[in-house]
């Protein structure tokens, strides 16, 4: 962590799993989620002022990462830079980018910013298609997106339903 602030995800559905107690304070997102095919994650990230997140990778080539504006501050709004290329966020814009490559958050911002996460299956061909949905669907699903899953219920159970997870 680059800053002492904090970055907290609020999930939604990881794997196949869905938090149910999560998805009725968004019912709205919840439903649109329902209607994306190939998803495999989706949850808002919520940085504090002056929280910025240092470059890293996702763990998997598998997914393609969106990620939609939905509270930005307008003044001095928080970027995305993914190999290099900055990205200024916009409420109400998206962009789509491969987590897997090298990518950080440069936040100086004053106020909160909020983005919806929804990470979807890659487009590939046959073969490798199908070994994708095989690690995503049996073995990540059954393993990670259960742990997480398991995590952030009980979390929802302590607070309550009233906020989002620390991450």
């Amino acid at each position: 962590n680059t800053t002492p602030k904090r970055w907290t995800v609020f999930m939604l559905e990881i794997l196949g799993h869905r938090l149910e107690a999560n998805r009725a304070l968004c019912p709205e997102t919840s439903r649109l989620l329902d209607r994306v095919p190939n998803l495999i994650q989706a949850f808002i990230s919520i940085l504090e002022p002056g929280k910025s997140v240092p470059e890293h990778e996702g763990p998997y080539r598998g997914y393609l990462r969106y990620h939609l504006g939905v509270r930005v501050p307008a003044r001095n709004p928080p970027k995305l830079v993914v190999n290099g290329q900055d990205y200024v966020w916009k409420e109400g814009e998206a962009v789509l980018f491969d987590d897997s490559w090298p990518h950080a958050v440069v936040n100086h911002s004053e106020e909160l910013r909020a983005v919806l996460i929804v990470d979807v299956r890659r487009p590939m061909p046959l073969v490798a298609d199908l070994c994708n949905r095989f690690i995503t669907d049996v073995v990540a699903r059954h393993t990670y997106g259960r742990s997480v899953a398991r995590k952030a219920e009980a979390f929802a159970s302590a607070r309550g339903a009233k906020r989002p997870m620390a991450a």
